[in-house]
């Protein structure tokens, strides 16, 4: 293994350790159909390494390992993160775009899982989408703000380590 190997994984090791306590110290508004994952600021991580994809996801994984929802949180929930950090790593031209997608899959995939565990009927989806949705809205416009007042940290860029959109903007 070489010495790049073994610090993207001790960097990734830090990102899923790091989303799982952000998660599990805010429970209260991690889970459930109004939610604020303070952690999902993380997942504008990828746009900058796309390594930060496999960090993210292992720390939803374990992160909805305590899910009160129990086994579709652990698939579905991680699910959206995966899908969400492969668009913001892969599809986005810009920061604000990468911002976007998390709301579309969290609101759309944990919508349909909020419909399935608490055995709604499925009219019921929308509203629930829209529940998640804003809740990731308000998340990633934070985690939006945030990562634009980090850009211009020299220091903070430097131990990113950023491979991807080095001269972003916004």
């Amino acid at each position: 293994m070489t010495e790049n190997t073994t610090k993207k994984i001790a960097a990734n090791a830090v990102v899923a350790a790091l989303y799982f306590v952000l998660t599990i110290a805010l429970g209260s508004l991690s889970y459930e159909a109004i939610q604020f994952r303070i952690a999902e600021c993380l997942m504008l991580l990828p746009f900058f390494r796309k390594d930060f994809i496999c960090g993210l996801t292992i720390g939803c994984f374990l992160a909805n390992l305590v899910s009160p929802l129990g086994w579709p949180d652990i698939v579905f929930g991680t699910l959206a993160t995966f899908l969400s950090c492969l668009a913001v790593s892969y599809l986005s031209p810009r920061l604000l775009v990468a911002a976007i997608y998390p709301v579309v899959f969290n609101a759309l995939i944990v919508g349909a899982e909020l419909t399935f565990v608490f055995d709604e009927p499925w009219s019921a989806f929308w509203l629930n989408a829209l529940y998640v949705g804003l809740g990731e809205l308000a998340v990633m416009a934070a985690g939006y703000a945030l990562f634009l007042l980090l850009l211009r940290n020299k220091a903070f860029m430097g131990s990113l380590k950023a491979e991807l959109h080095l001269g972003v903007k916004w």
